[in-house]
C-alpha cells in the first residue's frame, strides 16, 4: 500500500481561510518566526509581542504548507488551559485538521502517553496509576516508620519535596550525587528514595516527578525507542521555554536531537519560577546547545504604553543574565509610571483604595484594577480597607486572608479563649497541630457533649477523669485543656498581640511551620507575624475578635466586577488597564529571603518579577513604598527598592503623597524631614545611580530622630555603616540573635544562634 501523501492546503483549510490568509496580520518579525520553519529556532517574545499568535500560526503553517501532518507534531505547553487556547486557536485557522494534534500537551500529559507505550521497560506495566501528592505522603511516612526515622523531625512533606527536586534535576536514586542525600535523615535520604521508587514499582504506580524522569530512563537506555519518537516527531515546539527545569531540558534535547526542527519560544526576562526548580539557564544557552540556532526578537509591544515599556526596560537591563531587547510600541506617549513613597503601610492601603475608588467614580471598571504584592501577606491592609469601603475585590490564586488555613486556626484558639465553650473552635484546634488526638476521640467527645448538654471543653474534662480513653490520649487531652486554662488566666495580664505569639509558639504551631519544609510554610508564618502585627491597632481580643466576625460577614464573593488582588507570581500572563504594585522596600521586594538563599542569582529573578509586574499594566501603572512599616511587629525604617532607582527617569513621575502622612501633630515636620533629608548614599545600596531618588522626591530620612506619626512615636536612624566589629552581638528580624564573625563594608557574615551562618546587610540588624 503506498504512503498517504502530505496534505495540501485544500484539503486541510475546509474551514479555515484562504491559502496564506492567516500571515496577513502578523508584524516583520512575527511572519519570520512562523516561516522560519527548518532548524532550530528561539523566539524571544517580550510581554505582550504577541507570543500566543505565532505559536499557533506556525503550527498552522507547517500543515497548511505541507511539511507535516498533524501527528507529526510535537507541540510542549505548560498548562493544559494554555494547550486548549492552542488547540482552538489552529482549528480557527486550518479546520477540523487540528482534532489530529495527538501529540499536543503539556509536558506531563505527553510524558504519560509515551510511558503507557513503554512501561515495561521502567518495570511498569501500561494501566500505571499516577499517586497524588497526599497519596504520596502517606506512602513516604509508611516508609519513614518501617525505617524507624521519627517522622515528626523528619516530616513525609519535607521528603516528597526533595524527591521532586531531584525528578525535576533529572537524578534517579543511583544517580543522586552524595550531598544532596545528606540532607535528610542524617544521609539516609539516597536510600529512602531508593525504597520510595522500589515501593512504587511494587505498586505499579508513579508520582508526577516520575513521568518524565521514566522518559529520560526509557529514551537512554533504549535508543530503538528514542529513533522511533525522532521519526515520529519532525517539527516540535515549546512554550515557555524560559520555565523548563532540568528534567524537561534533557527530555527535550532527546527528542530533538535527530532532526533540530525545533523551536522554543520564551522570555528570558520573565523566568520567575526558579523556586519550583525551572532553570533560566536554558534557555540563555539555546544557541549552545543547538549550534547555528536562529534566534528571532519579538519586541513590538500591543498591550501596555510607552512609558510602562520604557520604565520595564530600563529595570530589566540590570539583570546580567540576558540576551537582551527592547520592548517597544507605536502607541507613544501614555501616562508615565507613577512612583509614590507614603509614610506606612495603612497609609499606603488607604491612598491606593482611594485612587481605586476615584479611578471607578471616573468609569473605570473594578476588574480592570489589579493590585500586585511580592507576598500574600501584604494583601491584607487591602483586603480590610476594602471591606471597610466596600468596594469589591477578589484574591486570585489563593483565598483571601481571613479564610487562610493558618488564619482560621489563629483565630479559633483565640475564640476558645474568649469562651470556653465554642464547640467549633474547639472542633479546629484540638488537634492542631497534631496532638495525638485523633478523629474518633473528637468525635466521642461530641457525643457526650450532645449527649449530656454540655460543650464540648466541659465534656472533654469529665472524660479525662475517667479511664474510658487510651492513657497517651488522655495524658494529650489533659495537656490541652491545662494549656487553653494557663491562656486564659494569662489573657487579663498579657496585651492580645503578645498572647496569640505565646499561644502559637507553646501550642508547637509554629514549630510545626518551622519543621515543614513544603513550599507554603514560609508563606503560612510570614501570615502569622502579619495577624500578629495588625491586632495592635484594637484595644481588646473582644473588640478584635468582633472586628473579625464583620469582616467574615461582609466578606462575600463580590462577582465579576471586582478588583484583583493577587501575588506577582500569579499574575503572569495576565493584564489590566490600571495595576498597583505596592510595597517597593528593601527586604521587602526584592525579597530579602531570596537573596539570602540565593544571592545575585536570586536578586535577578525578584528583577524578573518586578518586571512581570510592569509589563502586566496597559495604560497606567502605579509603584508605592512606605518610610515606616510594622514587621512582624516592630516599627522599622525602610529603603526604597533598588528597582525604584533603577527606573528610568524620563519615564516616571515621582512624588510624596502629603495627604497620606496624616493630620496629626508633627506631620508636617515629618514630611519635611523625609523630603530634605539627604539620601542614605550608594553604600546603602546595591545600585550605584542611588543620588538620583533624592532627585525626584522621595529619600526618607537619614538622621537620628524620633518623629511622631499617626499617633506612634515612630524612630527612623541612619544607616549603620560601620557600627559592628567582629564578635559583637546582633538582632535580626528573621534570624533572631547571632554574633558577627566578619565585616566586609556594610555587609556581615554572622554566625546566628538558630538560623546558622549567614549574610545580611548591616541596617537590617541592631546590637543585641
Amino acid at each position: 500500500m503506498p504512503d498517504v501523501p502530505a496534505p495540501r492546503i485544500s484539503d486541510l483549510a475546509r474551514a479555515g481561510p484562504p491559502p496564506g490568509a492567516y500571515l496577513d496580520g502578523l508584524n516583520p518579525e512575527q511572519r519570520r518566526a512562523v516561516e522560519a520553519t527548518e532548524g532550530p529556532v528561539l523566539v524571544l517574545a517580550g510581554a505582550g509581542t504577541g507570543k500566543t499568535r505565532v505559536l499557533t500560526t506556525r503550527l498552522a503553517h507547517i500543515l497548511a504548507s505541507g511539511k507535516a501532518r498533524p501527528w507529526e507534531l510535537l507541540a510542549v505547553t505548560f498548562t493544559n488551559k494554555a494547550a486548549r487556547e492552542m488547540r482552538h486557536r489552529i482549528t480557527a485557522i486550518i479546520g477540523e485538521q487540528a482534532e489530529g494534534l495527538r501529540w499536543l500537551g503539556t509536558f506531563h500529559s505527553i510524558a504519560a502517553q509515551i510511558l503507557r507505550r513503554h512501561a515495561e521497560i521502567v518495570g511498569l506495566r501500561s494501566n500505571y496509576t499516577i499517586i497524588d501528592v497526599d497519596d504520596q505522603e502517606r506512602l513516604i511516612k509508611q516508609l519513614l516508620e518501617a525505617e524507624n526515622i521519627d517522622a515528626k523531625r523528619w516530616t513525609p512533606r519535607h521528603l516528597a519535596g526533595l524527591i521532586d527536586h531531584w525528578k525535576n534535576r533529572g537524578w534517579t536514586p543511583d544517580r543522586l550525587p552524595p550531598a544532596e542525600g545528606s540532607h535528610f535523615a542524617n544521609n539516609r535520604g539516597q536510600a529512602l528514595y531508593k525504597l520510595y521508587q522500589d515501593r512504587l514499582a511494587v505498586l505499579n504506580a508513579c508520582d508526577f516527578g516520575d513521568l518524565l524522569l521514566h522518559n529520560l530512563t526509557i529514551f537512554t537506555t533504549r535508543p530503538d525507542v528514542l529513533a522511533e519518537f525522532h521519526d515520529r516527531f519532525r517539527y516540535i515546539l515549546v512554550d515557555e521555554y524560559q520555565d523548563t527545569n532540568v528534567a524537561q531540558y534533557l527530555w527535550l534535547r532527546l527528542l530533538a536531537q535527530k532532526r533540530q526542527n525545533v523551536c522554543c519560544v520564551g522570555d528570558d526576562d520573565q523566568s520567575i519560577y526558579g523556586w519550583r526548580g525551572a532553570e533560566v539557564d536554558n534557555i540563555l544557552r539555546f544557541e549552545r546547545d543547538f549550534p547555528g540556532a536562529e534566534v528571532i526578537r519579538l519586541e513590538r509591544n500591543y498591550r501596555s504604553t510607552e512609558h510602562i515599556l520604557a520604565a520595564a526596560s530600563g529595570l530589566i537591563a540590570a539583570n546580567k543574565g540576558r540576551l537582551g531587547k527592547t520592548l517597544w510600541t507605536e502607541e507613544t506617549g501614555g501616562t508615565k509610571v507613577q512612583v509614590r513613597g507614603v509614610w506606612d503601610g495603612e497609609a499606603e492601603s488607604r491612598m491606593i483604595a482611594d485612587e481605586i475608588e476615584r479611578a471607578h467614580r471616573a468609569g473605570r471598571r473594578y476588574r480592570d484594577i489589579a493590585i500586585l504584592v511580592r507576598a500574600s501577606f501584604q494583601m491584607r491592609a487591602f483586603e480590610e480597607r476594602f471591606v471597610l469601603l466596600q468596594v469589591p475585590y477578589t484574591v486570585v490564586g489563593g483565598p483571601r486572608f481571613f479564610e487562610r488555613a493558618e488564619i482560621r486556626d489563629a483565630h479559633a484558639y483565640l475564640r476558645l479563649v474568649q469562651s470556653e465553650d465554642d464547640d467549633l473552635a474547639f472542633e479546629r484546634i484540638v488537634n492542631t497541630p497534631k496532638r495525638g488526638i485523633g478523629d474518633t476521640t473528637v468525635s466521642r467527645l461530641l457525643q457526650v457533649a450532645r449527649a449530656s448538654g454540655l460543650s464540648a471543653s466541659r465534656a472533654a474534662r469529665e472524660i479525662v477523669q475517667a479511664d474510658e480513653l487510651p492513657a497517651r490520649t488522655r495524658t494529650a487531652l489533659s495537656n490541652f485543656l491545662r494549656d487553653m486554662d494557663r491562656w486564659r488566666a494569662a489573657r487579663e495580664a498579657t496585651a492580645h498581640p503578645q498572647l496569640l505569639e505565646t499561644i502559637l509558639e507553646e501550642s508547637g504551631y509554629t514549630d510545626a511551620l518551622r519543621l515543614d519544609k513544603g513550599p507554603t510554610s514560609q508563606t503560612r508564618l510570614e501570615n502569622l507575624k502579619e495577624l500578629v502585627q495588625s491586632m495592635g491597632a484594637f484595644d481588646t481580643l473582644e473588640a478584635y475578635l468582633e472586628h473579625v466576625s464583620l469582616v467574615m460577614d461582609l466578606d462575600r464573593e463580590a462577582g465579576e466586577d471586582a478588583v484583583q488582588i493577587m501575588t506577582l507570581h500569579s499574575a503572569k500572563g495576565l493584564e489590566f488597564p490600571l495595576v498597583f504594585l505596592p510595597g517597593w522596600e528593601e527586604g521587602v521586594f526584592p525579597s530579602q529571603r531570596s537573596i539570602d538563599e540565593k544571592g545575585e542569582k536570586g536578586l535577578e529573578e525578584e528583577r524578573r518579577l518586578a518586571y512581570v509586574g510592569l509589563t502586566r499594566a496597559r495604560e497606567e501603572a502605579r509603584v508605592s513604598f512606605v518610610a515606616n512599616r510594622q514587621v512582624y511587629g516592630r516599627w522599622t525604617s525602610q529603603l526604597p527598592s533598588r528597582f525604584v532607582d533603577e527606573l528610568p527617569l524620563a519615564n516616571v513621575e515621582a512624588s510624596s503623597e502629603t495627604g497620606y502622612y496624616g493630620g496629626g501633630p508633627g506631620m508636617n515636620e515629618a514630611k519635611s524631614r523625609w523630603d530634605d533629608a539627604p539620601s542614605f548614599g550608594a553604600s546603602s545600596y546595591s545600585s550605584p545611580g542611588w543620588k538620583r531618588a533624592q532627585q525626584r522626591g522621595f529619600s526618607p530620612a537619614a538622621r537620628n530622630t524620633v518623629i511622631e506619626g499617626e499617633g506612634r512615636l515612630v524612630a527612623v536612624s541612619e544607616p549603620s555603616a560601620g557600627r559592628y566589629g567582629v564578635g559583637e552581638r546582633v538582632f535580626h528580624q528573621k534570624f533572631g540573635y547571632g554574633r558577627v564573625t566578619a565585616v566586609e563594608g556594610n555587609k556581615l557574615s554572622v554566625a546566628f544562634d538558630k538560623a546558622g551562618d549567614k549574610k545580611v546587610i548591616d541596617t537590617f540588624v541592631e546590637k543585641g
